[in-house]
């Protein structure tokens, strides 16, 4: 593996954090409650206990890829992150397939596999568990072993 590929890798990775905490010292009270709400949903959803990622994000569950390149790694099933303007939800399959969900979410824009939220009272709560439940179920389908060739 060279150095590039070690960096890459090595750049998200889970910290020995607790997601509860990092949630309790969000100095805005909308944000901190907005967070435990995606927090309990997503832990609902998956199955899966909450594990802080470099970078303040909070994810779900695991998968382990490895591209063409050799380039491999592991990433959560999917996550967010309650950043200072808006909130970062995972999405890892992204949004091709999400046309209908999008249009009834409500404000919110699109990343490659990121949703940007404000805040949870603009968007539809059931149109954004639908989203999360259908990226799950993909990952895990894709990712059946935890490691995809």
């Amino acid at each position: 593996m060279t150095d590039t590929m070690a960096k890459a890798k090595a750049k998200t990775v889970p910290v020995p954090d607790d997601a509860r905490v990092l949630i309790d010292a969000l100095e805005d009270d909308a944000k901190r409650a907005d967070s435990l709400v995606l927090l309990e949903m997503m832990e609902r959803v998956t199955g899966e206990t909450p594990v802080v990622w470099r970078g303040g994000i909070i994810g779900f569950g695991q998968y382990h890829y490895v591209y063409d390149s050799g380039h491999e790694g592991t990433f959560f099933l999917t996550g967010f992150a309650p950043r200072k303007r808006e909130f970062s939800v995972y999405i890892m399959p992204g949004f091709s397939n999400e046309q209908a969900a999008l249009d009834k979410l409500g404000k919110a824009r699109t990343g490659r596999s990121c949703l940007y939220i404000k805040r949870l009272s603009d968007i539809d709560m059931n149109a954004l568990e639908g989203m999360i439940e259908r990226a799950v179920t993909y990952m895990r389908k894709h990712y059946p072993t935890g490691s995809a060739g």
